[in-house]
């Protein structure tokens, strides 16, 4: 048996269950810039994230709605097309992944998965 042509982790977990992690992670890391997960968690999010970037990078209506659909979340979606991707400079390679310290329960290689550029996002009072 071979595994060729299968994309991605399956993380033990069946299909609707591992769309809503990924989605919940994604929005996570657009709502806060950052956060600190397993690697192999974050190398998954990274691949689907930065596609998403790209799709905010172009603007347009449709483009708002598949990142809606996509994150299930308006706010989330509004957060990244309105504020985040502007204000990214590069073509590509929005994310990086940095290594962090073994998880203590069960030592599982954790990682930080950031946005390259520096984000600012202004609070309206």
């Amino acid at each position: 048996m071979h595994r060729h042509g299968y994309k991605g982790r399956k993380f033990g977990r069946e299909t609707g269950e591992r769309k809503a992690l990924t989605r919940g992670l994604m929005c996570a890391l657009i709502e806060h810039q950052s956060i600190t997960t397993t690697l192999a968690r974050a190398k998954e999010i990274r691949r689907e994230t930065e596609k998403l970037v790209t799709i905010a990078r172009k603007g347009g209506l449709a483009n708002r709605r598949l990142l809606i659909s996509r994150l299930d979340s308006i706010e989330t979606a509004d957060l990244l097309m309105d504020k985040i991707a502007p204000q990214i400079k590069r073509d590509s390679g929005y994310l990086r992944i940095e290594r962090a310290e073994n998880r203590k329960g069960d030592n599982t290689e954790m990682a930080t998965i950031s946005f390259v550029d520096e984000i600012v996002l202004k609070e309206d009072k």
